[in-house]
């Protein structure tokens, strides 16, 4: 179950990367307050990205590995263009390295509300907070892809 978890994820990500080529793509990496994330992002309609996610503790073992999608409020809110603002919801699968001594093996879901700032055309920083059993957010930076 986890390799075609992981199979999918790859091949969707690749796959939207193919579908809008001409669109705007994001990179976020940085680091959780217990671990490290990575993540991208694929516009699909102009308020709304979906990507995937993946996570891991300081220690190396555990890992979850989710799709998520994001709606954003940026027509809606008179922010300056350097600023975007987001939430959406994220659908994974977490492995627990420690043979599942927290009992946090599998399924999970999750949502997410964030934000960022672009210092440059290219670059910027970015917060998320997220609750559920998912992707629990943190502090990073951003690549315009």
């Amino acid at each position: 179950m986890k390799k075609v978890l992981l199979s999918l994820i790859v091949v969707c990500a690749f796959g939207l990367q193919d579908a809008n080529a001409q669109a705007q793509k994001y990179m976020n990496f940085g680091g959780l307050g217990t671990g490290l994330y990575f993540g991208m992002e694929f516009p699909v309609a102009a308020p709304i990205t979906l990507g995937f996610h993946a996570s891991t503790n300081y220690n190396f073992d555990n890992l979850y590995v989710a799709g998520k999608g994001n709606y954003y409020f940026d027509e809606l809110f008179p922010l300056p263009s350097e600023w975007d603002f987001y939430a959406g919801l994220n659908l994974g699968w977490r492995i627990d390295g420690n043979d599942n001594k927290n009992g946090n093996d599998g399924f999970s879901f999750g949502g997410q509300v964030g934000g960022r700032w672009f210092w440059s055309d290219r670059w910027g920083i970015n917060g998320e907070f997220g609750w559920g059993n998912g992707a629990l957010g943190g502090v990073g930076v951003t690549v315009k892809m």
